[in-house]
């Protein structure tokens, strides 16, 4: 499998009869999307691509776009390990409709998808082999039953144990691709599927999210002072009611 997804869908309906022959993206409608879910920036649409093959874009680059009724992003930015905990911003734009959460990764294994409706989270699933289950929030859907019962275990090979899971991640994640958005990445397809290499998408460039590496947290330790604060029977500081030191007045 080699199967990687990082999809926002914001709809008014179901996304498999939204995405069926769409027109074009709105390019106006488009940009405010980006613009909302990425604050701060502003910028312009570049190029363009397919669902299909833009559902994963590099970091750096969107994959936009506005129809009537739904509103798709592909933004590595919205693969959370724990999805419940997904900015407000990248929900807003979902205000009095559904949204769903699609990441998966076939490096690692990991699959998550998410579910609310007009702000209320109704399903959060996260999960990789070597962790486990890392979210579950909400009632189980109904296409993930047979999976949790063991009809699509992985099978020992090559002298090898059996899967951790009772399933392998990205089984379930094709399965909820089909379910939710009516396609699928890798497997057999269906005439009534959505046609994802047909859906039309904006590009755009955005600035990634900063991330924290190690050797960043070295330097700031190398070349900051420590402070120790003393707590409690003879220290120099209480905790105040909000959780804040307060220095102790002698």
């Amino acid at each position: 499998m080699g199967a990687k997804s990082a999809l926002l869908v914001y709809a008014s309906g179901h996304p498999a009869d939204l995405l069926r022959m769409p027109p074009p993206p709105d390019p106006g409608q488009t940009t405010a999307l980006v613009a909302t879910t990425h604050p701060g920036w502003s910028g312009t649409p570049g190029g363009g691509g397919r669902l299909a093959e833009c559902i994963y874009p590099p970091q750096g680059l969107v994959y936009a776009g506005s129809f009537p009724g739904i509103d798709v992003l592909c933004d590595q930015e919205v693969m959370a390990d724990r999805p419940s905990g997904l900015p407000a911003h990248l929900l807003e734009p979902g205000a009095g409709r559904r949204v769903i959460l699609h990441a998966m990764h076939s490096v690692s294994d990991w699959f998550a998808y998410a579910i609310w409706d007009d702000g209320a989270l109704v399903r959060s699933l996260s999960l990789d082999p070597g962790t486990g289950v890392i979210e579950d929030i909400g009632a189980r859907q109904p296409f993930e039953a047979p999976f949790w019962a063991g009809k699509h275990a992985v099978p020992p090979s090559g002298g090898r144990p059996g899967h951790p899971l009772p399933f392998h991640p990205l089984d379930l994640g094709e399965a909820a691709l089909h379910e939710l958005m009516g396609f699928v990445l890798e497997g057999r397809r269906e005439e009534t599927d959505v046609a994802a290499g047909e859906v039309e998408l904006i590009e755009f460039a955005v600035t990634p999210a900063v991330r924290i590496t190690k050797e960043q947290i070295d330097e700031f330790i190398r070349t900051r002072k420590r402070t120790t604060y003393r707590v409690g029977r003879g220290g120099t500081h209480r905790i105040g009611p909000d959780g804040s030191l307060i220095p102790i007045q002698e």
